[in-house]
């Protein structure tokens, strides 16, 4: 069991990986495509390789320190924001159990039953990694950067807190497991929660940094930000946690409001247990790759905010509306008993 527990993490580590590189190209692509042209189309057939070239570039760039940076912290700063990227998936369930030789392996690295205050530990101690990076820069962009990052973080997490206390109270579990059990078929909880949903995914928009949320590397303002003053694969691990952040949300939306890897009547086909586990793996991964699609979409299609509006959107719409959400849950539940 340990055996397997190790090899499912280093599968799930080695998918995000890769799925960062290439969302990489695939953005560019959509960006062509918003945009009328072709996108990355030179290095292998249709671009595959770019990834590649971008990552080889990476790691041959110059590897320059600022002479008065805090030589530990600086370094600490892009390590500590990738190891907090690769640690939320621990408890998301990929699909239901699978059978190898008899014995039953259930295909999620942790199930505690407090998974949902996990992930919200872990996306928490993110702000971190940023905020030491643009301080230890010693850079006045770097540090604005990192200022707007830690004050637009922590107030979207309390919006997207609220949004998810709904979705704790219809099922009366902090477990990601028991939330996608009690979704099955297409008894999503997007139909009951559409407004927390809605708040969750314009928060998550927000947490990731991203259009039009990405004040903090703001290049007409700060140049590049908390990272302005970081190189070669330090400067990579900043942008490959952004794209790893990008695919965790998606997968955290998709376990807590469209079923995870439930689907409508995939449970009537008759499938082995383990064909099964594949086939509902597959369809969580296309809820995953949709919502990367939407990161991309709403990336081309909106200008940036302005840093008053983002705060005014925060602080004055999305946690009055979450709270409101929460009391009219809780009457509605009240009111069903």
């Amino acid at each position: 069991m340990l055996i397997f527990k190790i090899l499912l993490a280093s599968a799930v580590l080695l998918l995000s990986l890769v799925v960062a590189m290439y969302s990489t190209l695939i953005e560019r692509k959509v960006a062509g495509f918003f945009q009328d042209r072709l996108g990355p189309d030179r290095a292998g057939p249709w671009g595959l390789f770019q990834p590649l070239a971008d990552g080889i570039k990476l790691f041959f760039k110059e590897e320059f320190m600022p002479n008065t940076a805090d030589k530990f912290l600086y370094i600490l700063g892009p390590s500590l924001t990738m190891l907090i990227a690769c640690l939320t998936s621990a408890v998301i369930p990929w699909g239901p159990d699978i059978v190898i030789n008899g014995q039953t392996f259930s295909l999620q690295m942790a199930d505690v039953n407090i998974g949902i205050l996990y992930i919200f530990a872990i996306v928490s101690i993110g702000v971190y990694g940023i905020m030491i990076g643009g301080w230890a820069s010693n850079n006045k962009y770097a540090l604005l950067g990192a200022v707007r990052a830690s004050s637009q973080m922590i107030s979207y997490e309390l919006a997207m807190s609220l949004s998810i206390i709904t979705i704790v109270m219809m099922t009366g579990s902090l477990s990601m497991r028991d939330i996608v059990n009690q979704q099955q078929g297409f008894n999503w909880n997007i139909w009951y929660q559409p407004l927390g949903f809605l708040i969750f995914l314009i928060c998550a928009f927000a947490e990731t940094n991203r259009s039009p949320f990405d004040l903090p590397e703001c290049e007409t303002e700060l140049v590049g930000g908390y990272h302005t003053e970081y190189s070669s694969m330090k400067l990579g691990f900043y942008l490959f946690s952004e794209y790893i952040n990008m695919f965790i949300s998606g997968e955290v939306i998709a376990t807590l409001f469209l079923g995870g890897y439930h689907f409508p009547f995939i449970d009537k086909l008759g499938l082995s247990p383990n064909v099964f586990a594949f086939v509902s793996f597959l369809v969580l991964f296309a809820k995953i790759t949709f919502f990367g699609f939407i990161f991309m979409w709403i990336r081309w299609t909106l200008p940036r905010f302005r840093y008053d509006q983002l705060m005014r959107l925060g602080w004055k719409a999305l946690i009055p509306l979450a709270i409101l959400n929460v009391l009219i849950t809780g009457v509605v539940i009240l009111l069903n008993q």
